[in-house]
Order: C-alpha cells, then sequence, then structure tokens
C-alpha cells in the first residue's frame, strides 16, 4: 500500500498535512521524530514530509533528525522548520533574522521557479511563520523560490528527490498550497492515489477489536457529530459489548436530550444509560466565571457522575472517547500552545480505573468524522448536524451559569437554528449558534425602558475549523432572526451579529 510518515517537530498544524495528504488519496500517518529511525528500519513509505516547528535548528535544545534518512533513498519534503532542518542537516546554513531581514508572518507574495517539479505557478500568496531563513542552501541544492524578504522560500535537490518550502502548502492561505503536496505526492513520489476513507475505517475497526478482546468499553456521550461516530464505529467493532452513558447536565440545546435518547436507541446495538443531573451542574458551577475554571467543572463533573453510573456495573474496560484531532491541538497536546481546555481533555478523576482510552477519531478533522459517519449508515441529519462543544452551553455563557440564563439561551438557540432550517440558509454555514455575553443594555419595548439581556449569534465558514471565516448572512435573514429572539424570548432586548474570523478569534466564544 503507497503510503507517507509525516515526520512530527511539533509545530501547530502537523496533523493537517496529513489530512491533505489523505484528501488526496494517499494514506499517511505521523510518526514522531524521535522514533523515525526505529521505525524506518521496520517500514518504508514511499516519501516523506517533515513538518514545522517551534524551535530554532541551530538551538542543542530543538529536534533534530539523523543524518543517515537522507541516504534511504526516500523523496522528502520539508516544511518551514522541516525546511530549515533539511538545510542544517545536509550542510547549509540557517541564519536569526532580524527585524529588517527575513523574519515574516502571514500571507506573503512569492517568486516561484516553474521549472520544480512542486510549482505549476510563477507567482503566488504563501503563508510564512518564521523568525530564522536560510542563508546557504547545501551543495546539490538550487533556489526554487524567494520573496522581498526571504531568499530562500523554496530549495531542492532534484536529483535526490529533497524539496524544502519556507511556507506553509498545507493551509488554505496558501495560494495553491494543494497543488504543491499533490505535484510532490504524485510526480516527485510518482504515488497513483488509491486510499480511501473505507480504508480507515477497516483498519481502525481491526485496531478496536484487536483492542478490546473479551473487555468492554464505556462511551461517554455529549449528543454531538462527534460521539455520534464514535459510537458508531464502536459498535461496528464490538456490537453490545459497549455501553454509552449519556449524561444530561441541563446545558444541552433545547429538547435534545430527548433527540439524543431516541436516535442512539434506535441506531446502535449497545447498551444505552441515561443519567439526568441538570440539578447537581448549577450547583457546581455557581459563583464560577473564568472560562478555563468553568470548562474543567464541567469536565471533572461529568466524568465524576459518569463514574459514579458506570461502576456501578463495571469495575473493568476501557473508556472511550470522540475526541478529534482540533480538540487535541487546541488543548495543548505535545508541544502546542494550550488554546482552551476541551472537556475530553482534562485529567480523569483519579478512581477511574480504566485498562486505557480509546479515541478512535483521534487523527482525524470535523469534515472527515463525516464522511466516516456517512460510510457507516448514519442519517445525514445526525451526521451533518451542529457541532456542539462537550461543555455545551455552559462555554455560550459567558459569566456565571444559572437555570435561568440556560433557559434564555436555550430558546434563542432554537430560534436561531429553526429561522436557518426554514430558509435553507444552515446549508451554507459549518456552524452557527447563539451567545448570552451576560451584557444587559438600555431598550424601549411598548413604550417602556427595559434593561435587559443581549443575544450574540455567531455563524462561520470553514473547511477544518483551525482556521474560519465569519459568514456573510443575508441581512433580511439576520432581521427576522433578531425579530424573532426579541419578541419570543424573554429578558431579551437586543440581538447582535459576531464578524470575527479565526484566528484572531476562536469558534466559540470561550
Amino acid at each position: 500500500m503507497e503510503k507517507i510518515f509525516v515526520v512530527d517537530f511539533g509545530g501547530q498544524y502537523n496533523q493537517l498535512i496529513a489530512r491533505r495528504v489523505r484528501d488526496l488519496g494517499v494514506y499517511c500517518e505521523i510518526i514522531p521524530f524521535f522514533k523515525a529511525k526505529e521505525i524506518l528500519e521496520k517500514d518504508k513509505p514511499n516519501g516523506l514530509i517533515f513538518t514545522g516547528g517551534p524551535n530554532s535548528v541551530y538551538s542543542d535544545t530543538s529536534p533534530h533528525i539523523y543524518k543517515e534518512i537522507f541516504d534511504l533513498n526516500i523523496p522528502v519534503l520539508g516544511i518551514c522548520y522541516g525546511c530549515q532542518l533539511m538545510a542544517y542537516t545536509l550542510g547549509g546554513i540557517v541564519t536569526e533574522a532580524s527585524s529588517s531581514t527575513a523574519r515574516e508572518y502571514g500571507k506573503t507574495p512569492t517568486e516561484y521557479n516553474t521549472d520544480s517539479l512542486l510549482f505549476d505557478n510563477n507567482t503566488g500568496i504563501s503563508w510564512m511563520s518564521h523568525g530564522d531563513f536560510i542563508s546557504q542552501v547545501p551543495n546539490g541544492f538550487k533556489i526554487t523560490a524567494k520573496t522581498n524578504n526571504c531568499p530562500v522560500a523554496a530549495m531542492e535537490n532534484k536529483e535526490k528527490n529533497f524539496y524544502g518550502v519556507q511556507f506553509h502548502p498545507e493551509v488554505n492561505h496558501t495560494e495553491y498550497g494543494k497543488d504543491m503536496l499533490k505535484n510532490f505526492l504524485f510526480k516527485v513520489c510518482k504515488l497513483k492515489g488509491e486510499w480511501k476513507m473505507e480504508d480507515f475505517i477497516e483498519k481502525t475497526v481491526a485496531e478496536i477489536k484487536e483492542q478490546v478482546k473479551d473487555h468492554t468499553v464505556v462511551l461517554g456521550l455529549s449528543g454531538g457529530v462527534d460521539s455520534s461516530v464514535a459510537a458508531a464505529i464502536l459498535s461496528k467493532a464490538i456490537g453490545n459489548k459497549l455501553t454509552c452513558v449519556f449524561v444530561d447536565q441541563g446545558l444541552m440545546r433545547k429538547n435534545e436530550g430527548d433527540y439524543v435518547e431516541r436516535t442512539f436507541t434506535k441506531l446502535f446495538d449497545m447498551n444505552f444509560v441515561r443519567v439526568n443531573c441538570q440539578q447537581e451542574f448549577y450547583k457546581k458551577l455557581k459563583g464560577i466565571t473564568e472560562p478555563e475554571a468553568k470548562r474543567k467543572v464541567i469536565g471533572e463533573e461529568f466524568y465524576r457522575v459518569f463514574w459514579n453510573k458506570i461502576k456501578e456495573n463495571y469495575s473493568t474496560g476501557f473508556l472511550a472517547q470522540g475526541t478529534i484531532y482540533p480538540d487535541r491541538i487546541e488543548s495543548g497536546k505535545g508541544d502546542a500552545a494550550v488554546i482552551k481546555t476541551h472537556h475530553n481533555q482534562v485529567k480523569h478523576p483519579a478512581d477511574i480505573k480504566f485498562i486505557d482510552v480509546i479515541e478512535p477519531l483521534k487523527d482525524l478533522f470535523k469534515d472527515e468524522v463525516r464522511k466516516v459517519g456517512l460510510m457507516l449508515g448514519l442519517p445525514k441529519e445526525l451526521v451533518y448536524r451542529q457541532p456542539f462543544p462537550g461543555p455545551g452551553l455552559g462555554v455560550r455563557i459567558i459569566g456565571e451559569i444559572t437555570e435561568q440564563k440556560v433557559k434564555i439561551l436555550q430558546e434563542a438557540d432554537y430560534i436561531l437554528r429553526d429561522e436557518m432550517k426554514k430558509c435553507g440558509y444552515a446549508e451554507n454555514l459549518s456552524q452557527f449558534f447563539a451567545v448570552l455575553p451576560g451584557v444587559k443594555t438600555v431598550g424601549v419595548m411598548g413604550d417602556s425602558r427595559t434593561y435587559d439581556e443581549l443575544i450574540a449569534i455567531r455563524a462561520v465558514t470553514t473547511d477544518d475549523f483551525m482556521t474560519a471565516d465569519w459568514a456573510k448572512i443575508p441581512y433580511d435573514i439576520l432581521g427576522k432572526v433578531s425579530n424573532r429572539i426579541i419578541n419570543e424570548v424573554s429578558n431579551v432586548n437586543r440581538v447582535v451579529y459576531d464578524i470575527t474570523s479565526k484566528p484572531p478569534g476562536t469558534v466559540e466564544w470561550e
């Protein structure tokens, strides 16, 4: 089977590289740099991609690669830090940039040499993120791209199939970036691109069967797309050895608890357990306003309730989670910076004694998760329902969470989703929801002065949720949503629309 290994040096976009490769029909795995030699002695891929990273290659404490990797006759593409590492390891010079030389961040006009197999265009925009630069390429290499400030935006040794780019072709901000990766796979590595997502399902099901054997598995359901698909693939692998526990913590969308119970009991061969504990969560969250503190309380309380319920029947087995890749990278796994802690990335309570944790979707992005769900036979309505964070409305209510605030937000969010469904515009959006910012404003309703809550509407479009643009919803739709919320939801007198992209903001407000 054709395969590419992505050698991980600790950058933010490492899994996105693997995702792009899989999108092009080539099987891909990520391997840590410190295990590369051991792995390559046993398994030789068709190509290697060195990732970016936050370090400087000339530092003794930075991740490096053994020089003999370049003697294995395997094509290599180095990206950002990976490009610098290739140059440094093979005798080139990497230099720290001053503010007046080659330091670059963001979209950068770039000139490409189309004699290179990587490039089909003479000019384009590349996404740069580097403080160091290659001031001298190694012997046998030539420069194939440059910018106004960066003398080596790309380099190659065509004879040995070594290619390096200082920018990030894997992100959407790089014009023609996908074509560059495609050219590396099919022109340099000479692959056919015959791998399909069905292969991922087959491989994952086999791995789960081998890992679980005769044990049981417990999955904590949030009711969202990720946990639904995780339940489906686990059910396919182990059937009724799976127990799904749905903790209804009072932070779900309107009527969602009943919907989740109906859906899962109908679709899956498993044991379904529902725990209603709304008041317990409200008490635990009383007085807490800091976002990370709320997330951790919700996560820890979720697992406390979850474990107390499960240990009544099971004392051994595996814990399963619907973790996907953006959850892990935003929670700061590896060398990545913590952006926000996801509920399924907090430390487990000490009394949980599972054999191990199974995360069948941990290497997938949201759109890939949806593809898997459809292939497993889940209904489109479930697979393409709006993403919902594990902490639920708890991260869409700014400040302290109360039962009254939850009810206000549930009603406003229901109206938003209802109107988007009626007009058909929901299909144009990757995610949309209402937020209760905890801000009161003056208004006039029925000739009387009001001082009530403000509702914010958030809607984005994105391919992978690592970056996102705010959605340009037509004014007439926004106007209808606003009118309904103000007229139908008690204690609300103003509606605003969030026009912030990611970055600098995140999709969620907390």
